[in-house]
Parts: structure tokens; sequence; C-alpha cells
């Protein structure tokens, strides 16, 4: 066992236990300090993860794996969690009893992340997707005095639980076929002809408890709820950095244990993404709530998404990259600036940003530009990113999906630009004070919009480190 190969995963752990430490000892009034302890601890770990990534090659027997795949998402996963920890530096001043163990939560649910991005085996799948979930569910409730949130984290531990339940039930059948948890000696199994309708029963059940963690219909319905009720900061972490993890753990899956099932498991996927697209987008559309709105969003995004699963080519899992990264800007800047109004509207109704491009012409233009790429619109990154992921999928053959992404990425740009519209025309409500923006957070603002759209005029740099890094890693 080359422990070298963990040295992202163990700097993680060791930067959670450090930060449990420095909490207990800080005073009261200091705790807020564990915050930038945290910021400055994702920061080393993201620079590390570029400099030495691990050892390429399988750890204890091929339970875990370090490739291409799984650096890079890694990378999202921490460069999510450093953004998000910067987000949240004012909005855990509320917790002066709490304020460490928040940033805490974020380590050890980055921990899981990455055991899901690099996880070849069954039992290694499911403690790690536990060890992301349980932190979350705790900071989807972290608000105690608010009802809103405590019902969130009710809902996401008990759908939860059930999404186990049912992808534990699926690996069962899988184990049984195969007589191992390794996804090679299962994708031997079900090559050899070991495909009865047990089996298949249990890819759907497996299938269909991976897709409850990127909220992809019909099981998405945790999702609205949830997102409304969390701490803006911690819906943030759920939209990008969670969401990341599951495709993470699919764009594995899928190829080795769903693929030898035959065109039956590829149809499922292809039905479950034109849902989510449609859905999504539509029922985005009469949405009040602005973390609703883009709750709804999401789900779109992850039909988007499991599109490059589908594909399930070295050039469809390099585009599922490029879109999440653009994706992840997007959202954070979106989120950072719903963050950044909230507090001083006292509202995430869309009814509430009349006026905003008056009261902060900086809050007002990450959010149009953040809107813009999730929208598909040029030159924001959101539009190369849905090119990538769409070529890739016509080459694959499904020229009717991708028309009707299209599509719905048009119907997707009426509830954006309602919003931008209701943010720039209408006249402010009441008398809101001008906007005082933390340095943290107008710094994670300004790191969204610019990459947003760096990343939409220059994409070719990051897309030929991407290929590059799949490449020599998992060659």
């Amino acid at each position: 066992m080359d422990f070298s190969t963990l040295t992202l995963e163990i700097g993680a752990a060791a930067l959670a236990l450090i930060l449990l430490v420095v909490g207990l000892f800080l005073p009261d009034g200091k705790k807020g300090q564990v915050g930038i302890v945290a910021a400055l601890g994702f920061a080393f770990l993201l620079v590390l993860s570029f400099l030495a990534p691990g050892s390429k090659g399988p750890f204890f027997m091929g339970q875990y794996m370090n490739d291409g795949i799984s650096v890079l998402f890694k990378q999202i996963f921490i460069l999510g969690s450093l953004l998000v920890t910067l987000m949240s530096l004012r909005f855990t001043r509320r917790f002066e009893d709490a304020r460490g163990e928040f940033y805490v939560l974020l380590a050890f649910s980055l921990v899981g992340m990455m055991g899901m991005a690099g996880a070849t085996d069954f039992l290694t799948l499911y403690i790690a997707l536990e060890l992301m979930s349980i932190p979350l569910v705790v900071l989807t409730a972290f608000e105690k005095g608010s009802m809103r949130s405590t019902e969130a984290g009710m809902k996401y531990v008990l759908l939860g639980a059930m999404s186990s339940a049912i992808l534990l039930f699926g690996l069962s059948f899988l184990y049984g076929a195969a007589g191992s948890f390794g996804y090679g000696a299962v994708m031997a199994a079900l090559t050899g002809g070991q495909t009865g309708p047990l089996v298949v029963i249990g890819g759907i059940f497996a299938l269909a408890g991976l897709a409850f963690k990127v909220a992809a219909v019909p099981f998405h319905m945790w999702s609205p709820d949830i997102y409304e009720g969390a701490p803006v900061p911690v819906t943030a972490f759920l939209a990008v950095a969670s969401k990341a993890a599951g495709f993470a753990a699919l764009l594995r899956f899928f190829p080795v244990v769903l693929v030898p099932l035959g065109l039956g498991m590829t149809t499922l996927i292809v039905l479950i993404a034109a849902l989510s697209m449609v859905l999504g987008n539509l029922t985005a559309i009469p949405q009040t709530n602005i973390k609703r709105m883009l709750a709804w969003s999401s789900i779109a995004h992850a039909g988007y998404m499991l599109l490059g699963v589908m594909v399930a080519s070295f050039a469809g899992a390099a585009a599922l990259v490029y879109y999440l990264l653009v994706y992840l800007f997007a959202n954070v800047g979106a989120f950072a600036a719903v963050t950044a109004w909230s507090e001083l509207s006292g509202s995430d109704e869309i009814s509430s940003f009349k006026g905003m491009w008056k009261k902060s012409p900086l809050i007002s233009t990450v959010f149009i530009v953040s809107l813009l790429s999730l929208a598909g619109i040029p030159p924001a990154a959101g539009f190369i990113g849905k090119f990538f992921l769409f070529v890739e999928v016509a080459h694959k053959g499904y020229l009717w999906l991708v028309a009707l992404a299209l599509v719905m990425s048009v119907v997707s740009l009426y509830y954006y630009v309602s919003v931008i519209k209701t943010l720039v025309s209408e006249a402010p409500e009441g008398e809101t004070s001008k906007a005082d923006i933390p340095l943290a957070l107008r710094a994670v603002m300004l790191v969204s919009a610019v990459s947003t759209v760096v990343l939409g005029v220059l994409p070719g740099p990051v897309m030929g480190y991407i290929r590059n890094i799949l490449s020599t890693l998992s060659s």
C-alpha cells in the first residue's frame, strides 16, 4: 500500500482534525479564526493538488484508485470548499458557540467526496458517500433557531437514508452475481454473461441511489425544499461540490458496471437526463424564491451533465469535468450574490431583488454573469461547456437528445432573464441601505465572475489541462 496515493485525502483529513483542535482551544471571541485557518488549509490543498496530486495507481488491493478522473474531481471539490469557506466567514459570526464546527464538517465532507471520486469498490463507495452525507445533514440544519433549516435537515436525513438503502439493495444483487465488491470483478462477471433479471434490477436500484445524490428526476424532490431551508453557503456547497461527487461516482460506475448490462441501462440514463432537463426547466419558471429557482435549475443541469456520463468515453469525461468546473463558478457566483443581497434585504424572494443594480452594481454584475452562464449565453462559460457536451452526445448519435437539450436551454432563458429584468429595470423596494460586502465575499464574487468569463473566452488551456491529466494519469 503506497500511502502517497492518498496525499490529498490524508491532507484533508488532517485539516479537519486540526480545525477541530484549533476550535477547542480558541476562546469564544476568537472562534472566527477557525474559518481563516480552514481557508488557508483548503488553499494549501488546492496548490498541493497541482504540484503533488499523489502517486498514480490503485491502493489497498484495488479498492481505491488515484488516476486522472479522481485528481480532477478532487481539485473541483477543494476549490468548491475554499470558495464556500470564504463565503461563510460572515455567516458563521451568528454561531459564536459553533463557528469552528462549521468548517470541521466542511472538511470531513470533503474527505468523503474525495473517497467517492476514487472508489473502485462498492464498500469504499458507500463509506465515502456516508462520510460526505452525514456532515452535510448537520450543515443543512446548522441554523438551530430556524424552523426551515431544521426541517431541511430532517428531510435530508430521512430521504438520504432511503436513497442509501436503495443503493445498498442494488449493490447486493450485483455482489451476488459477481461474488466481489470490486468494479473490475463485477464488470468481468457481467461481461461474461451473468446478466439475469435480478442483476438488471440491482443495476437499476444502484443507479437510482446515485441519481438521488445528483438530484436527477425522478429522485429530485428533496432538492428544492433542502436548498430553500439550508443556509445559503451550505446550499452553494450542496449545489456544486456534493453534486460533483455524485457525478464522480457515476462516471466510474456507469462504464464499468452498467454498460455491460446492455442498451437498456443507457436508455434509462437517457430517459433520466431528458426528464431532468424538461421538468427542471419548466418547474423553475413559476418559482418566486431564488433558492428554489436555482434548485430546479440545478435539477435541469443534472440532466445536461448526465449526457456526459451516458457518452462513456474519454472525450465525454473531459467535457463533463469542464462543465462541472463552469457550473461551479456560475453557482458559487450566484449564491455569493444571493448571500450578499439577502443580508441587506432580509429575504430570498425574487421580488426583493428589485433595484439591486442601483444599490450594488458589483452584486448585480456578478449575479448577471452567473445567470447568463447557467443559461448558456456567450461569452459566459456556460455556452462553451454545453457546446463540448452536446458535441459528444451528437457524435454518439443522439441528435434528438441534443435538440431537446437546446430547446430546454432556450426555455431556461425565460426565468434567468426574468430575474435579471427584476434587478435591473424595476424600482427598489423599501429603503435598503448601500451594500457593505465583506472582503472575503467580495473576493469570491470577483473570482467567480472573472473565471466564468475567462473560461468562456479562452477554454483551450483549461480543456487542454483536463485532457492531459486524463490521458497521462489514467493510461
